[in-house]
């Protein structure tokens, strides 16, 4: 993908500024001789990697799903002349974020260059794109015209100038100094505003096509004295330029968004959903390949494994699984917080350990020579399993020889493929069929049971679920002896396996292991209530309450995922819950603040989540709005549970310390936990507060939205994208004659 060039990429107004500047002077005029001179070829080898769709359509999301492609306008050139890619550079992670976005819809990214950005929303109305993805300023002029995405970050715009000067600090020092701007940008009307204040600022209207680094070397040169840059995109230029430097940030703070085609809210209420998972959820793991003592420094077990009835899923939006309650019990036997991630597709699995995003990966694994020849090892076995060809419940299949022109599907990653190939190779006859990646075994017996498919594979463990949860399939026959099962490792954390070793021993077949297994597999009252409180197909099922915590965390502008996963944690869903401090309700409000915020009986579910949301909104409008929007969501929690004075007094703490106070995270989380020690909350302005009750708050919350998030679009998700039938399938046929 082509990189998007370096400039227009944080303007502002698509209007022609009126202002009235000076002439520009005889080397801006050289600048723009500069501007002119750019050659074609410098725009046309980088515009040929670009997909450029010329059809022009509106519509909202259902219009898009039907065409399959999203449209992302972004700043194509400066006046002809493309940049390189850079490393760092917003808008490039901007285009990645949008790419990731549709394909998570089904869609096709195709990126569409604007080759003005004065064009860039007039291109958006007309149809011929389906949103700005390009470091796009939010102003109210802009509002009239377009709608925006929630916020991706908060920006400050930054005076640049040359490494030596020394006599630009502040907006004052800038009279009788030549500062260029580009007239179609959020730059001009803000230092226009300036130059009311302080007439004798000369702005310099930018030539038109010259580029950024043009522009840069311009100031660093000494031929004008500042350029005006969004903090994002300087931070950018400054990381491998030493000639120029940010003098000052002016006042205020500009939020950073998508814009979008006015009359598509299904679009933009699916932007906002995906944009909270990506700057909310984190939605990229951290790659640590480090081993156990790494582990155990950031006392953080990151366990990769699927989502399905046997390893890892959600129940009445509680975290359930077999694998899942033995790795915390692993995790906990070694004083760990417990990290689930789940991949898009098992292929990923094992290829998120190997680059460090997981510790270890489950999933029922089968080891094998060709997984161990990818640096990897596994655990000693702690589950052996059959394996049976699953066929309808009135199949009248006896034998492995009745599988005469069937059509078998499962997974081409899967261990079923490599036996399903070898009976082919041995002369028996049947089509295999390769099912998407992103499959589960489960939806697989699924399908067998609607008639659509004739069979699968399945590990006896998973065919007891459903034969426990009353699917009307059966075991055609057993392919073969017990299979082991293992937890993966990278190969050289010996001390990591060595640790899990030990933890197998000791607890396979033991008591807490022979209950667990019972409740997920064999137990058919069990596995029944388990499956009827599993997540619905329409993505809702994390409380009972979802109806209402939807409705009022969309009108106060949170994610309702994330609202759930605080009630879970404030009350595991229980309306009549009552603290010993005396806070009531799903979402735990003391009666005071309740009645200040208009409300009698938080008891009642509706009022007790409507309150809840409404003081959470009041505690996060307390913060500052330069605040990044994605940290002031974590800071508000905090303060939610501890208390605003408390964060305040970490945030200055965690400055002191040399931390980012604007960071909840790693950094002024750090300083809270500090707060419970005499030496720190003696120096506070609020005191004492046991830290540890916040942080931990804050990150139980995370980890369920998460959870909420990935298990709940996923299994949408796959729903909506399954195919029907086989048809277009990878197939190997049987041998014929």
């Amino acid at each position: 993908m082509v990189k998007t060039p370096a400039s227009d990429v944080s303007q502002g107004r698509t209007e022609r500024a009126v202002t009235r500047t000076p002439s520009a002077p005889a080397d801006v005029e050289g600048l723009a001789e500069v501007a002119l001179e750019q050659k074609p070829e410098e725009r046309n080898s980088a515009a040929s990697a670009l997909t450029v769709d010329d059809s022009t359509y509106t519509g909202d999301l259902a219009v898009l799903k039907n065409r399959g492609k999203l449209r992302i306008l972004i700043p194509a050139n400066i006046g002809g002349a493309f940049y390189l890619p850079r490393k760092g550079w917003p808008v490039d992670a901007q285009h990645e974020t949008a790419s990731s976005f549709a394909r998570r819809h089904g869609l096709e990214p195709v990126l569409v260059p604007v080759a003005s950005f004065a064009d860039m929303i007039p291109s958006l109305l007309e149809g011929k794109g389906d949103i700005i993805a390009a470091n796009l300023t939010v102003t109210e002029r802009r509002r009239e015209e377009i709608a925006f995405s929630v916020p991706l970050t908060t920006v400050h715009q930054q005076v640049l100038v040359a490494q030596d000067q020394t006599g630009i600090q502040g907006v004052k020092d800038l009279v009788g100094k030549r500062v260029m701007v580009d007239p179609h940008s959020s730059f001009w009307d803000r230092m226009a505003a300036l130059q009311k204040e302080y007439p004798g600022i000369e702005l310099v209207k930018r030539p038109e096509g010259l580029t950024d680094e043009a522009e840069l070397d311009a100031v660093a040169h000494g031929k004008i004295d500042a350029a005006v840059r969004d903090s994002n995109v300087a931070s950018m230029y400054l990381s491998f330029r030493d000639d120029i430097k940010v003098a000052f940030a002016m006042r205020g703070t500009d939020d950073i968004a998508w814009g979008i085609r006015p009359g598509s809210p299904h679009l933009r209420a699916a932007l906002n959903k995906f944009l909270h998972l990506e700057l909310l959820a984190g939605n990229e793991p951290i790659r640590h390949t480090d081993g156990f003592e790494g582990i155990k420094k950031r006392k953080v077990l990151r366990v990769l494994m699927p989502n399905n009835a046997a390893s890892y899923f959600l129940y009445k939006g509680e975290l359930h699984g077999f694998e899942y309650e033995l790795a915390k019990a692993f995790a906990d036997a070694h004083k760990l917080r417990l990290e689930v991630i789940v991949p898009e597709t098992h292929e990923q699995l094992l290829n998120w350990l190997v680059d460090g995003r997981g510790d270890i990966a489950a999933g029922f694994l089968e080891p094998s020579d060709e997984l161990k020849a990818r640096s990897l090892a596994f655990s000693r076995p702690y589950h052996f399993a059959p394996r049976h060809l699953v066929v309808k419940a009135d199949d009248p299949m006896n034998g492995i020889w009745d599988m005469q022109d069937r059509t078998v599907m499962v997974r081409r990653s899967s261990p079923y493929w490599r036996d399903l190939q070898e009976m082919l190779e041995s002369g028996y006859a049947f089509d295999l069929v390769a099912a998407p990646e992103h499959m589960e075994t489960e939806e697989l017996i699924a399908r067998v049971a609607e008639g659509e498919i004739d069979a699968t594979v399945a590990d006896g463990h998973l065919l007891d679920i459903e034969l426990a949860r009353g699917l009307a399939v059966k075991s055609g026959f057993q392919l073969g002896e017990d299979r082991p099962h293992a937890v993966a490792v990278r190969a050289k954390d010996k001390k990591l396996r060595k640790a899990l070793n030990r933890f197998i021993k000791k607890e396979y077949k033991g008591l807490v292991y022979n209950i667990l297994y019972k409740k997920y597999f064999t137990n058919a009252r069990a596995v029944r209530a388990l499956a009827a409180g599993r997540l619905s197909s329409d993505g809702t099922g994390l409380s009972p309450y979802d109806d209402i915590t939807q409705r009022y965390a969309e009108e106060y502008g949170f994610d309702w995922r994330l609202i759930t996963a605080q009630m879970f944690q404030e009350s595991r869903f229980d309306p009549q819950a009552q603290s010993f401090a005396g806070a009531r309700g799903l979402l735990q409000v003391m009666p005071r603040t309740a009645r200040f915020m208009g409300f009698a009986n938080v008891l009642e579910p509706e009022d007790g989540i409507h309150a809840g949301i409404k003081y959470l909104d009041w505690v996060r409008n307390r913060f500052e709005p330069s605040l990044p929007f994605n940290e002031r969501m974590w800071f508000s929690l905090a303060a939610y549970n501890a208390g605003h004075g408390h964060v305040d007094d970490a945030r200055r703490l965690a400055r002191n310390l040399g931390l980012n106070g604007d960071r909840w995270f790693e950094n002024t989380e750090k300083a809270m936990l500090l707060l419970s020690k005499k030496q720190y909350a003696s120096k506070a302005r609020y005191g004492y507060v046991r830290g540890v009750e916040p942080v931990s708050y804050v990150r139980e919350i995370r980890q369920r939205y998460r959870a909420y998030v990935e298990i709940a679009d996923r299994r949408l998700s796959r729903r909506e994208t399954m195919p029907l039938s086989v048809a277009g399938s990878d197939i190997v046929h049987a041998p014929s004659g």
